[in-house]
């Protein structure tokens, strides 16, 4: 009888611990700055050298010339970053290399995603320990046939209790034919570590019904896209991760300042002006157009790594007529 109750004790000591720890986890997430996201981003492109090698030079030189732009900060190892076609030891290091360069103040975003839970756990850390502010979680899609709201919440709840740092959810159709669900979206919005959204999908009334179904949470919503950026203000998004930024960084905070300051007819002007460019380095013709106009600008672009193909030479005029129609060529 004496060892049952000491049994009962020593459980009820350890079914404590483990509330309080647990407890404490909670609260260090809660008690952790939030980031504020607020601002416009590049997902920033990965140079290569001839030998398809990652070319840290010209990644660096990038950089010092993105640093003169206001924006909040930088992605790193996002869609445009051709992360699927890097090693982890790539990804980590572009991250680091970027981490160091990127001026005192400006967010660090990395993706951290991967296909199973565990890799992405073990991936966030390194992309934590490596210095970034948050982590761009992308969703599971190579069996996208199972990756109900069920099991995305169970992933991305995983993900965010084992981070160290904050998380985002990152939906991406285009690219894993999969959108997170709405109802997975709120449910996640509750997690203390997890910290906003970037929708690339482009439909604003799911953007919008989001901001209003999560607005009793501290959690923000970004636009994935520049063509539907000031649309996305509209309905309550608090910025934009814009492949176009690698081109016209100064023109989407521009962009960024007119929807703030309520300037609604200067911000309609200019955003048509950037429909068709985004669509060109986006859904048309994609990372390869970006880097191919990058080099028009004035950043080093270059090819992507195999098996992405360099733009045809018709592919590459419309792209220039996409710019310059605009005016920006």
């Amino acid at each position: 009888m004496h060892s049952v109750r000491v049994w009962r004790r020593a459980s009820s000591s350890l079914c404590t611990a483990q509330r309080s720890a647990a407890q404490r986890r909670s609260v260090s997430h809660t008690a952790a700055a939030r980031p504020d996201l607020s601002g416009i981003y590049p997902p920033i492109a990965t140079p290569f050298t001839a030998k398809q090698d990652v070319d840290y030079q010209k990644l660096e030189e990038n950089l010092r010339k993105y640093a003169a732009i206001p924006f909040k900060g930088l992605v790193v190892q996002g869609s445009n970053g051709e992360y699927p076609y890097l090693t982890e030891e790539e990804r980590v290091e572009v991250v680091k290399v970027v981490r160091r360069s990127l001026p005192q103040g400006k967010l660090l975003m990395a993706g951290s995603g991967c296909e199973s839970t565990r890799a992405t756990i073990q991936l966030t850390e390194k992309m934590a320990a490596a210095g970034v502010d948050a982590v761009l979680v992308v969703n599971p899609c190579f069996y996208k046939g199972k990756m109900d709201s069920r099991a995305l919440i169970h992933h991305f709840t995983k993900v965010a209790d084992s981070s160290p740092v904050p998380v985002v959810l990152y939906s991406v159709p285009a690219n894993t034919g999969l959108e997170l669900p709405i109802d997975a979206v709120v449910e996640l919005s509750q997690h203390p570590n997890i910290l906003g959204l970037k929708d690339s999908g482009g439909d604003i009334t799911r953007i919008g019904l989001i901001v209003h179904k999560t607005k009793a949470q501290d959690f923000q919503v970004l636009a994935g896209s520049a063509g539907f950026l000031m649309a996305a203000y509209c309905v309550g998004a608090v910025g934009g991760v814009c492949a176009l930024a690698n081109v016209l960084g100064q023109e989407l905070c521009e962009l960024e300042r007119l929807c703030k300051s309520g300037c609604w007819e200067e911000a309609r002007v200019l955003q048509q002006r950037l429909i068709e460019p985004n669509a060109a380095v986006t859904r048309k013709l994609g990372v390869p157009a970006l880097k191919q106009a990058m080099e028009w600008f004035g950043y080093h672009g270059g090819t992507c790594r195999s098996p992405l193909q360099p733009l045809t030479e018709a592919e590459a005029q419309q792209l220039r007529r996409d710019f310059s129609t605009n005016g920006w060529l």
